[in-house]
């Protein structure tokens, strides 16, 4: 699979006596996938994304946006992007600003004006279009700002924070917006919601100070092909068990969540039958089964051994 965004070893500072804001950065974002980038406070994503914007440039390496460089008038119309301050003028309506965005885009005035109402639509803003954005709600506002990245429907979006302000019923009607869109064009979303990024994306990257710390699909990057936790009502663990039938299998518990990784290639689901049948045996219930470990419990591990 080709990729739409790709860095190489990028690098960029804002003074000589500050820490460097991207430091070697290497990472890629596979075309037609939704893809999460993630990271703690100052760990480089806004100005990577304002590399990609065009906002600023790089002092080593290389950023290729849809197979080459940063260039305006390349990228008309096939680059969207969503700050995440992004403010809206107060005196236009949305229709209006949405328009005037697509026609930048290079869309004649009557598709532009179409896709402008399309766009309205697709984040339940239709009824809205003709009010003055100093009218609308702060999560009105938001999905405006949210549609004004995706209206032209360009080939690589960039949304930082896109559910910031939203309720979670506007949150859930968003995410099955960003879902519609996937194998349409490249979705990049930043956030800190890592429950909302596992359950939208289907590639990681995760940096810290500067650099790519892991990277990878959601099941590569979580372990839900080689890791099963299971939450245990009380009883005694039939670890002996366990051990013989599953060669090969690493076992343990933690606070009544007994923890199997699979050795690669093995067959995790005839495992979790072998698992689910010999705890049943021994009387112990089952409280809850999670494949793979949380994004979240990925991305503290991760951060953690950064940090040492």
């Amino acid at each position: 699979m080709s990729d739409a965004l790709r860095f190489e070893g990028v690098g960029k500072r804002y003074g000589r006596r500050l820490p460097p804001a991207l430091d070697g950065l290497a990472c890629r974002f596979p075309q037609g996938a939704i893809c999460g980038l993630v990271g703690p406070n100052g760990a480089g994503k806004t100005t990577a994304f304002s590399l990609v914007g065009g906002f600023l440039r790089a002092d080593v390496g290389k950023v290729e946006v849809l197979g080459g460089p940063f260039d305006p008038f390349r990228l008309k119309g096939r680059l969207g992007v969503l700050p995440q301050d992004a403010e809206l003028g107060d005196r236009h309506t949305p229709h209006e600003i949405l328009a005037h965005l697509a026609r930048l885009g290079g869309l004649p005035r009557v598709v532009a004006e179409s896709e402008a109402d399309r766009a309205l639509e697709s984040v339940n803003l239709g009824g809205d279009r003709e009010k003055r954005v100093g009218a609308l709600s702060h999560g009105m506002r938001r999905r405006v700002a949210v549609a004004a990245a995706l209206v032209g429907r360009p080939e690589l979006v960039l949304l930082d924070e896109p559910t910031a302000g939203l309720d979670p019923v506007q949150a859930a009607s968003l995410r099955k917006v960003l879902d519609a869109r996937r194998g349409t064009c490249t979705l990049v979303v930043s956030s800190h919601d890592l429950e909302e990024l596992e359950r939208l994306c289907d590639w990681i990257v995760m940096i810290d100070r500067g650099r790519c710390v892991r990277q990878g699909t959601i099941a590569e990057v979580t372990g839900r092909t080689q890791v099963i936790e299971w939450t245990l009502g009380p009883g005694e663990v039939p670890m002996q068990e366990l051990e013989a039938a599953l060669e090969g299998h690493s076992l343990r518990v933690e606070d009544r969540v007994l923890v199997q990784r699979a050795p690669d290639g093995a067959d995790l689901d005839a495992a979790s039958v072998v698992v689910a049948g010999a705890l049943a045996r021994a009387g112990v219930a089952i409280r809850q089964v999670r494949r793979g470990v949380s994004l979240e419990r990925r991305f503290l591990d991760d951060a953690g051994k950064a940090r040492e």
